[in-house]
């Protein structure tokens, strides 16, 4: 596999990664794994090895530099790099960001609010002008100060007091998503002493800003705990409010619209456990609302509707595209099976209900139709409304029968009514869009939503539901004469070989026609029920005017069709995701889209595990193939439940280490287990030293063992950032520079020209 050095015609071979057999064995099955050795990240000779791959990937792909430059510069060109954001309103103070011409990071900033007494005009953003500060305003974080002599930064959770008189954020240093959260007084820009190592990214200022709750991770990278801070006392002194000793699930918390409650889930892609505790007597404890036991996935927002409190359900309880309920808080204090939720949005085939939010007005849905998201709302006025009725309704036909104690509770029955026909939905002109809420303040008149699509720049709009009407408050900017008209996005639906017909988001310049000529680039995630949703990327431009079709798989395993659409490719159903995409990417030469000399594949992730795996299966099908932190390894990851994640993965691939269907299952698909003798296309493998999502130790082991078996003359490239974590380099510009690679490298291996 030597291929030479064009600028001197001088063989290059790439690095040799020594053998030293480590051997595994579960359910009477023995792997041989000659490069485990690569594992051990202290090591000055894997660092050396590493280090070796970065200066075969800079010799041989030297000749790419022209192309990225280029890339670079459109992805420059088409920012608008002096910007700023829309504000938001905490309290009395306007919070916002702003970004410069040359620097990498942003600099977030607020600004007082007035209070006139006319909330429309009250809770209406201010203008930020790019060129000049407003009267007031301060800058409370310079994140290009914060990067100074550190490898990365990246800034986590923030959270602001009410009454304006603290701020606390968090920063990685490392790109290992362990976070340090420092404390502040905006009004005189001074740190408190108080410094806490270790946190997670959850992070909530108590309601008297005397206490912090913040998440901290366990030796596999699981948030497992969530402790107190008192501000002025040793971090020593923390306590532990909460603990999930479960190693297959996940620990998170949320305060209440409110901030009256704070809401502790743990959960899995299976099911979830909820609490609830009293944010405003310090001395209490958390309350069980819904147990880990009764199997039920589920989320639950605190609402306030008179003078009693309820607790809103969107869960899969006889419901697997998931149910809107309701219940009083002192529902919960009966057993499980003697609890009655009152439906408020039945279960739908097609339709999935993802959350809810609430704000002092409304509740607000976010749901997904035809593969896209869209919002909705419903008045509190109209959910008190449809109680009050149901339980009258309730009421009057258990009379007859009722026993001598009372009433039966809420009404559940199946034939019931609900509030489907009078919830308010934005409307949109394309149908090829995502609308997401980002902000609904508790007192707000507004809620603040986002829309994007392909070729639709990200906008920004607020919400009046009363006078269903939306006002813009952002338009991204596309400088250097963007036109959205030369660019056209359609959905195509492609034949899996089951019958399976699977969406397909083909992206084009408007004069690209299916004539069979097409370079193309396919895209695909499939897994964790994410969907790949219309998003407008500058990027993507670049590759798209290069004459490249760039086609998104929805596959099985993500859900962008539902529950069913996930659960068709996950656990011994996974295979279903690697078939999809062969049969997209085949469906797409045979219906003239892709060239079938000239097609590419990108996933990143588990993503990346997808493109191991489609690798395996199809290398006939690809001329080139990058994976970003690819999961190539996952099998090797999984039987061992002391490394990051494993045993939370078991809910998604299945547990291989004591089911042995699972365990064989998994080793027939695993990318690294499977490589085989034949002429795999030119990969890069693309990885972060400090990723503990992925370790870095699995793309650098795929590339060893390919390069060993691979038939072909075809380069395997294994890249890795040193200072960075698992969404790569810190910093805009160096992101940038990250995907200007990859594309140009598709962009070569696809023979497109400049």
């Amino acid at each position: 596999m030597e291929r030479m050095n064009e600028s001197d015609s001088v063989p290059v071979k790439p690095p040799v990664a020594r053998k030293e057999p480590t051997y595994r064995t579960h359910h009477g099955d023995t792997f041989v794994d000659d490069y485990e050795w690569l594992r051990n990240k202290e090591s000055a000779e894997v660092l050396e090895h590493l280090a070796a791959e970065n200066k075969h990937v800079r010799e041989l792909t030297q000749h790419q530099q022209p192309t990225r430059d280029a890339i670079f510069q459109e992805i420059k060109q088409r920012t608008q790099e002096t910007d700023k954001s829309v504000p938001s309103r905490i309290g009395d103070w306007w919070y916002f960001t702003r970004t410069s011409e040359g620097q990498q990071y942003a600099k977030y900033c607020r600004v007082p609010a007035q209070n006139t007494g006319d909330e429309h005009a009250d809770w209406t953003p201010p203008e930020i002008p790019t060129d000049a500060v407003l009267d007031g305003e301060v800058v409370l974080l310079d994140g290009n100060k914060e990067k100074e002599g550190q490898p990365f930064f990246s800034l986590g959770a923030m959270a602001f007091a009410e009454d304006g008189s603290l701020f606390a954020y968090a920063v990685d240093n490392a790109g290992d998503e362990r976070f340090t959260v420092r404390f502040m007084d905006p009004v005189t820009l001074s740190h408190y002493d108080d410094v806490i190592p270790g946190a997670f990214y959850d992070l909530a200022l108590a309601p008297a800003n005397d206490r912090v709750f913040y998440t901290v991770v366990d030796d596999t990278w699981r948030p497992f705990q969530i402790r107190q801070h008192v501000l002025g006392t040793p971090v020593e002194q923390d306590t532990v409010v909460f603990e999930e000793n479960d190693p297959s699930m996940w620990l998170g918390f949320d305060l209440s619209a409110d901030r009256t409650e704070m809401v502790i889930q743990a959960g899995n892609s299976e099911y979830a456990e909820t609490w609830v505790m009293d944010l405003v007597d310090p001395g209490a404890q958390p309350r069980l609302l819904v147990s880990r036991d009764e199997r039920v996935l589920h989320g639950i927002d605190p609402v306030q509707i008179g003078d009693q409190r309820y607790y809103l359900l969107v869960h899969n309880r006889q419901a697997p595209n998931n149910e809107l309920a309701i219940a009083p808080a002192s529902e919960f204090e009966k057993p499980y099976a003697d609890q009655q939720w009152l439906t408020l949005i039945k279960h739908r085939e097609t339709v999935k209900l993802s959350g809810s939010a609430v704000n002092r007005r409304y509740l607000i849905l976010s749901l997904r139709e035809n593969t896209t998201e869209r919002v909705q709302f419903l008045s509190l006025d109209q959910v008190a409304e449809f109680i009050a009725s149901s339980a009258t309704a309730s009421t009057d036909s258990s009379t007859a029968s009722a026993p001598a104690n009372g009433a039966e509770p809420l009404n559940t029955a199946a034939d019931s009514a609900d509030l489907s026909g009078v919830v308010v939905q934005p409307q949109f002109d394309e149908e090829l869009c995502s609308v997401w809420f980002s902000d609904a303040p508790y007192d707000s008149p507004f809620v603040r939503l986002s829309y994007t699509s392909f070729f639709t720049p990200a906008q920004i709009f607020d919400f009046d539901a009363s006078q269903q009407q939306l006002e813009l408050r952002k338009e991204t900017v596309v400088p250097g004469g963007y036109d959205s008209s030369q660019y056209v996005a359609t959905r195509e639906w492609a034949d899996a070989a089951d019958g399976t017909k699977i969406p397909l988001s083909v992206l084009r310049r408007a004069d690209v026609t299916p004539d069979g000529t097409n370079p193309t680039l396919v895209y695909g995630y499939g897994s964790y029920e994410a969907s790949m949703d219309p998003q407008f990327t500058v990027p993507r431009l670049s590759v798209l005017d290069r004459g490249v079709v760039f086609v998104i798989a929805h596959i099985r395993g993500g859900g962008e069709l539902g529950r069913s659409w996930y659960e068709q490719g996950k656990k011994l159903q996974k295979k279903n995701t690697f078939t999809d995409f062969v049969d997209a990417t085949r469906w797409l030469i045979a219906h003239g889209w892709a060239d079938p000399n000239r097609v590419a594949a990108m996933g990143g992730s588990a993503g990346g595990l997808l493109i191991g795996a489609v690798a395996n299966l199809a290398p006939e099908l690809y001329k080139v193939i990058v994976a970003q932190v690819p999961f190539v390894d996952a099998l090797t990851t999984i039987l061992d439940p002391e490394l990051p994640l494993s045993a939370l993965e078991w809910e998604e691939w299945g547990n291989p280490i004591t089911d042995p269907e699972v365990y064989a299952y998994m080793k027939s698909y695993t990318p690294y287990e499977n490589i085989r003798a034949v002429e795999y296309p030119r990969i890069a493998a693309v990885t972060s030293l400090n990723d503990t999502r992925v370790l870095y130790v699995e793309p650098a082991k795929w590339v060893a063992k390919l390069r060993e078996v691979t038939t072909g003359s075809e380069p395997i490239f294994l890249k890795t950032e040193i200072d960075g974590g698992h969404g790569g380099a810190s910093g805009r510009y160096e992101k940038w520079k990250d995907i200007a690679w990859d594309y140009a490298f598709i962009l070569d291996g696809l023979e497109v020209s400049q």
